[in-house]
């Protein structure tokens, strides 16, 4: 396993992280504990999950993958040796389904990054994972309404309202300093949003955010487009999502095909950011080289992630230990000067065909 720094803490968390939001839904507890269990013996220690897993999103399931995760935990008494990093819900002008998640601390419009939403998120969470402290405590999502889960472009509200981004910092501090928190990140930002958090840090002496969590892919490298600048020159590196754009990228989806228990079989017409004709296109041009290196899809395309120079970990989404093996491979890949160059040709034949 590698490991970069997180932002510039003193913390190093492995290159390829565990995500969970399957744990209580898609995986169940027993399956979570093996998953868990694997990715710690091949060096993964850092687990990614959030207060609202596992999705796809419901009052009845809501909070089980802190459940599952602090059981473990707690049975493996290895907490010191796990990073765990988790996130608060917030409202969000546009909406992101799921009922816009009234079942979390009233939903809607009341969920905001105040003192007080972000008090109950972060005792709940240090609840359900059974821990008296997180190593990472992100933003789910931004306040304000910009492009995201699909969406890339920016519509100007002049009503728009969110908490003031010195306040929330301020929230954050006072996590901080009461122990419960070591660091915080964002996830689904902009570089707008990165870089007023960072400016307003450190003009206040407030925390500094370490990580942004954004969805990165072959088919999905907007990222790349000014973040990518941002995520270096800052030191606030991506922990990529949907390094492998929920399972599209290992072509099993191709031609309509829906296996069973996987998310677009489950959930049909949820997760459509990744399920379109031009995305389809894309990963059998994909797989097609992969297959042209003897490689498996899967672990080129998380590969390709862990290349980057701004990521810092590939968060991978198992729900198997069959899948978590395949991506893991990818440590041992060399993207050499010719898959790069036609990873690039892929690309820029028609870029970012899922966003």
């Amino acid at each position: 396993m590698r490991f970069k720094k997180l932002g510039n803490s003193d913390i190093d968390i492995s290159i390829i992280g565990l995500g969970t939001m399957t744990f209580g839904e898609q995986n169940s507890p027993s399956e979570a504990f093996e998953i868990m269990d694997y990715a710690v013996e091949q060096g993964i220690n850092f687990f990614d999950t959030a207060e609202m897993y596992p999705v796809y999103p419901k009052k009845e399931t809501c909070g089980k993958t802190e459940e599952i995760i602090g059981d473990w935990i707690k049975i493996k008494k290895n907490r010191d040796k796990i990073i765990i990093g988790t996130k608060v819900a917030s409202n969000h002008p546009t909406g992101i389904g799921a009922s816009k998640l009234a079942w979390i601390r009233g939903g809607g419009e009341k969920l905001r990054f105040d003192k007080e939403n972000i008090d109950k998120a972060v005792d709940g969470s240090l609840k359900r994972l059974k821990t008296d402290y997180l190593d990472v405590y992100q933003l789910h999502w931004p306040e304000r309404k910009v492009g995201m889960f699909g969406q890339l472009d920016f519509e100007y509200d002049p009503k728009d309202y969110w908490t003031p981004m010195e306040k929330v910092l301020e929230n954050l501090e006072s996590l901080i300093k009461s122990g419960k928190v070591r660091y915080v990140g964002l996830s689904n930002e902009t570089p707008w949003g990165i870089l007023n958090f960072l400016k307003i840090a450190e003009k206040k002496n407030l925390p500094r955010m370490m990580s942004v969590q954004n969805c990165y892919n072959l088919l999905n490298r907007v990222f790349d487009i000014a973040n990518s600048e941002v995520s270096i020159r800052e030191q606030c590196g991506l922990l990529a999502y949907s390094p492998l754009a929920g399972g599209r990228l290992s072509g099993k989806y191709i031609d309509g095909n829906r296996p069973q228990n996987c998310r677009y079989t489950m959930w049909p017409g949820r997760f459509s950011r990744h399920l379109t004709s031009r995305g389809e296109t894309a990963v059998k041009k994909y797989v097609k080289l992969a297959k042209k290196y003897n490689i498996n899809p899967c672990t080129l395309a998380n590969a390709f992630v862990i290349s980057r120079p701004f990521v810092t970990s590939s968060i991978i989404g198992a729900t198997s230990i069959e899948n978590l093996e395949d991506n893991i491979k990818s440590l041992d890949i060399n993207l050499n000067k010719e898959i790069s160059k036609e990873i690039e040709d892929i690309h820029l034949s028609d870029p970012n065909p899922c966003v």
